[in-house]
């Protein structure tokens, strides 16, 4: 297929209509290799308790495990080896792909991926599935791109779709992958790539309700909503969110930066650390293993003591980070909503010692501790108001979810934590020396909204300097869609449509990013 500057903006004309038939395709293949990595998951956390089961106490067998454990060090060592973009959660290197910055071989991903999480859960790491199935989603969504021979442009679409379709599988919720892929993925909501996310994100996630069921992530009972006498309760939830947030990403960071100057260390020899913690664990404390879906389910149905809360969260916030630091295939998505329940139990428990709070709205705070902690770590409130909504199926906690992500979103913010994606993301690009390919000359087309108060709001086209090799193909102001001139006058809300080389994407997507964004 040619792609040069008439048949992408020929194309792209009727990206709508195309892009809800493409969607399906993706959001079906993708939603069945996601029910296919939760299954192989679900087995690895079943074979994982039967294997410290038959050990018990007994010195021969637990010597055996974990002489295991070192083999599956050695095994993901290979796989990270073999492809250097499953380590982590995948999702920085898909922000970096959607960007032009980051180039992954998706046929590499795929099954390098699939396998290093499942060895990943099935030796105990504090590791989640949704990230890894974000970014195993999108690689679908860009093996159907090369299959179909898809231009960059159409390609970043189907990222985006694929992307949304695995959170969807995932999680058993449709919005919440859509919000996500929108919001920190794509960082666009044109009507194009809406629809056609939806489309992707519906499919996945019928394809994995007819194998899964279609019951909640989440099954613990909120009671009744939160009286408003206690939302002065919430606003202090938000402050100390915000700051455990901005916490969190430090540590995070810092976590891989002890690994990182580890020099003398190989891949291997440094997965080897979070495995063989996982195998103290087995045996001391089995409760800190694996994504913990179980440690939630103890925290909301058990009447835990503060400092047993205390504990659990002190143990797997640093089982966690050594875990995710050490570059193992897994993400933290899951393991941080985790952390924030149980600081929500934390804080709910105090009050309820010290304050007089009924127990019963215990469980309140802990739903909304893990919107309030994801919105100040991953800076995306939208997505946690819905996935905390859609996990739980209670609608009852929009308003109190809705002010306690803002509050926690707003401090992490002030205390200057940059979001915990982008930080990787950056880590990355450093760490792999990673250049965008200069000898790929396809023509990609790009959306940019101008921001109130940016330098484009209320300027000509004429009065801006735009970036070298940047060409503006079209303005798009709601359903109308106007033809740039020099006199064309920009507004709040623009969707500004974008052309360029694919080589000379990461410079544009900078420079537009700041034009659109940055102040007068």
């Amino acid at each position: 297929m040619e792609k040069d500057t008439s048949n992408t903006i020929r194309r792209a004309e009727h990206f709508q209509m195309i892009l809800i038939g493409e969607g399906i395709v993706v959001g079906g293949i993708a939603g069945l290799v996601i029910v296919l990595y939760r299954m192989v998951l679900e087995y690895a956390g079943l074979w994982l308790n039967m294997i410290l089961r038959f050990c018990g106490r007994h010195p021969l067998r637990i010597a055996v495990w974990f002489l295991l454990l070192i083999v599956l060090a050695v095994c993901v060592g290979k796989l990270v080896k073999f492809e250097p973009m499953i380590s982590g959660s995948g999702i920085p290197q898909l922000e970096g792909e959607m960007t032009g910055k980051i180039d992954q071989k998706w046929w590499r991903v795929l099954p390098a991926k699939f396998f290093g999480g499942f060895l990943c859960l099935l030796g105990g790491m504090a590791l989640g599935r949704e990230g890894p199935s974000i970014q195993l989603g999108a690689m679908v969504g860009k093996g159907v791109s090369k299959g179909l021979d898809r231009g960059i442009t159409e390609e970043k679409f189907l990222l985006t779709c694929g992307a949304s379709a695995g959170l969807a599988a995932a999680f058993h919720a449709p919005l919440a992958g859509v919000m996500f892929s929108l919001e920190e993925v794509h960082k666009n909501f044109s009507v194009s790539v809406l629809v056609s996310v939806m489309t992707a994100s519906l499919t996945a996630d019928f394809m994995a309700s007819t194998v899964m069921g279609v019951e909640s992530v989440f099954q613990f009972e909120i009671i009744e909503a939160l009286p408003q006498e206690y939302y002065g309760m919430i606003l202090v939830l938000g402050i100390v969110l915000g700051a455990l947030g901005a916490f969190y990403n430090w540590f995070t960071l810092k976590v891989q930066s002890l690994y990182r100057r580890a020099r003398r260390l190989s891949v291997t020899q440094k997965l080897m650390i979070p495995f063989l913690c996982a195998g103290v664990l087995g045996f001391t404390a089995p409760k800190l293993l694996g994504s913990g879906h179980n440690l939630l389910e103890y925290l909301t149905s058990e009447d835990v003591l503060l400092g047993t809360v205390l504990l659990i969260f002190a143990g797997r916030f640093l089982f966690s980070a050594v875990c995710f630091g050490s570059g193992a295939p897994g993400g933290i998505f899951f393991p941080l909503l985790v952390l924030g329940g149980y600081i929500g139990g934390a804080f709910a428990t105090v009050y309820v010692q010290y304050m007089g709070l009924d127990m019963m709205y215990i469980n309140n705070f802990v739903v909304l501790a893990m919107a309030g902690y994801f919105a100040a770590i991953v800076r995306a409130p939208l997505t946690g108001i819905i996935l905390i909504f859609e996990m739980t199926g209670s609608l009852s906690q929009m308003l109190s979810l809705s002010i306690v992500s803002v509050v926690a979103y707003m401090v992490a913010t002030l205390l200057k934590s940059k979001p915990i994606y982008e930080s990787l993301l950056e880590r990355i690009l450093e760490q792999q020396g990673l250049e965008t390919p200069k000898d790929r000359g396809q023509k990609a087309l790009s959306n940019y909204v101008v921001h109130q108060g940016s330098k484009l709001e209320e300027a000509l086209v004429s009065e801006i300097e735009w970036p070298n090799n940047c060409l503006l193909v079209a303005i798009q102001r709601g359903s109308e869609e106007i033809i740039p001139r020099g006199r064309t006058r920009m507004q709040t809300g623009d969707v500004l449509v974008a052309m360029t080389n694919e080589r000379d994407m990461p410079a544009v997507h900078d420079e537009m990013e700041r034009l659109c964004r940055q102040a007068v």
